[in-house]
């Protein structure tokens, strides 16, 4: 079927928009405003009908939608309308509408939402349509859809007026469906293994539990300064601390940096605590939410990203930071001690250090992997043991104090989740937040704040614990093959046009 503003010349969208009111306006006019209409009895959606044909041959139905494609044929009609998951064709005739309702039948436009009851038969190409009896108009589109022909191929405009894009990309659609079935799979698997779902504020007035630059705010009534949260980990570990023995949040974080492809201000987070666990079971929960989500929902744990075949079936390599470094490059910071050897080094290897509070042996580490590994990383794989430096709330490992029990996951060159046996030693806490206010009192606008109250929670005791974060948006990335975070959001940041 043929949308018929192929058949016309290009007109003005002014014009056009000009004609669609003059066209309301008539109907207001004769006592027919769509607008007016508050309910409408649907029976049945586009994609139940054709799922179940032999159910509803030659039934009567009432289905609604947008009107995608007309083809005027004089006396007789056809006009496709989509809904919440498919399209369907319908047969519009002058015999079965009466000459006023098939004369307004043809006024619309495309865009417009109509209503359509009728019985269902197969045309004589094999098609499912819908023979109309009664089609009423539920609401009138005053701005023309973008060419069919066309479509809505620019990445701005599809961001910036997302409610066009699903309707003239039906398959972004799709996408946003998969990412619901996630994030309610996340949901079932934690129920099964214990977990409760928790809600900590967004608002706080310390800026903690991540190292980043937050958004900051002013709470008018109280007159103090606030943040939105960066993380979600410091609320949730009060929560183990006050017995809750397994929590969990799946909530928007905002951070106050850069944006490229795989980086929004504000992106949905997944955070877990678990008392009397560690890092080596966040590993065991991590692949069972990539792979039971990919299976279940993909119905297999072998998936192409962005032309790479992976497996996330559980088994994933494990390798410690200092070890993938060896591997990578040669340098084994093993051998290196003291910070001063490791700068150097980074010097040596043209590695720039971003200042001087970053110029330790950690940092150095960490340097190195961001140059030298990550990008590597294609198959999943659990880098652990992370510096003490870039790790102000995770435990030291009992043999190696320069080093924690943390591990981040890369696929494809990129980080989708952090775990941490969690640092419950409230003077070792202490100590590490005020080399953080050292660090951002030196100018580090990502250092942490002193979060004194945090230190008086683990003052009444946390047990031992693991906790893990998952970027919920990579995910979801992950799983739909999409290349930028802006294609799994359904609303990303824009800069304001002019």
């Amino acid at each position: 079927m043929q949308d018929n503003n192929k058949q016309e010349p290009e007109v003005d969208l002014n014009e056009l928009m000009r004609i669609r009111r003059e066209k309301l306006k008539e109907l207001q006019e004769q006592g027919k405003d769509p607008y007016e209409i508050t309910k409408f009895n649907r029976t049945n959606t586009a994609g139940e009908i054709k799922a179940n044909y032999d159910d509803f041959e030659q039934k009567d139905v009432t289905v609604a939608g947008r009107i995608m494609a007309k083809r005027i044929m004089g006396k007789a009609s056809f006009c496709t309308i989509q809904d919440t998951d498919e399209k369907i064709q319908s047969y519009v005739s002058i015999n079965d509408l009466g000459e006023e309702s098939y004369k307004a039948f043809k006024a619309f436009d495309i865009g417009d939402i109509i209503g359509i009851t009728g019985f269902v038969f197969k045309t004589r190409t094999g098609e499912i349509s819908v023979h109309a009896k009664e089609v009423t108009l539920l609401c009138k589109s005053l701005r023309p859809l973008p060419e069919k022909f066309h479509g809505l191929k620019d990445p701005d405009l599809r961001y910036r007026q997302r409610y066009t894009d699903l309707i003239v990309n039906p398959e972004v659609k799709q996408s946003f469906v998969i990412r619901s079935k996630i994030i309610s799979k996340i949901r079932q698997i934690l129920e099964e293994e214990g977990y409760l779902e928790v809600e900590t504020p967004v608002l706080n007035t310390i800026s903690g539990g991540a190292t980043a630059r937050p958004f900051s705010t002013h709470h008018n009534a109280l007159d103090i300064d606030m943040y939105l949260r960066i993380a979600l980990e410091l609320n949730l570990k009060r929560l183990i601390v006050g017995g809750f023995e397994k929590v969990y949040e799946i909530g928007r974080v905002f951070r106050n940096e850069g944006m490229d492809i795989r980086h929004n201000p504000e992106f949905t987070e997944l955070e877990l605590y678990a008392a009397y666990e560690d890092y080596h079971d966040m590993m065991d929960i991590v692949e069972k939410i990539f792979s039971r989500t990919s299976q279940e929902i993909l119905g297999t744990t072998k998936i192409t990203y962005q032309g790479q075949e992976l497996d996330l079936a559980p088994g994933w390599k494990k390798i410690t930071m200092i070890d993938s470094i060896k591997e990578a490059c040669g340098v084994d910071f093993n051998e290196i001690k003291t910070d001063e050897e490791a700068v150097a080094l980074a010097k040596e290897r043209g590695i720039e250090i971003p200042d001087k509070t970053k110029e330790t042996r950690g940092d150095v580490i960490s340097l190195f992997f961001d140059e030298y590994v990550e990008h590597t990383l294609i198959q999943p794989t659990f880098i652990y043991e992370y510096p003490v430096e870039i790790s102000p709330l995770a435990k030291k490992c009992p043999n190696n104090k320069a080093m924690t029990e943390r591990f981040e996951v890369f696929i494809c060159g990129r980080e989708y989740g952090n775990a941490f046996s969690e640092l419950n030693d409230p003077i070792d806490q202490y100590e590490r937040f005020k080399k953080q206010v050292e660090a951002k009192e030196a100018g580090d606008e990502e250092a942490a704040d002193m979060d004194e109250d945090f230190v008086q929670a683990l003052e009444i005791g946390l047990p031992p614990t693991g906790g893990l974060g998952i970027g919920v948006d990579r995910l979801v990335m992950l799983l739909t093959d999409s290349d930028s975070i802006r294609d799994v959001l359904l609303f990303p940041t824009m800069k304001p046009l002019g």
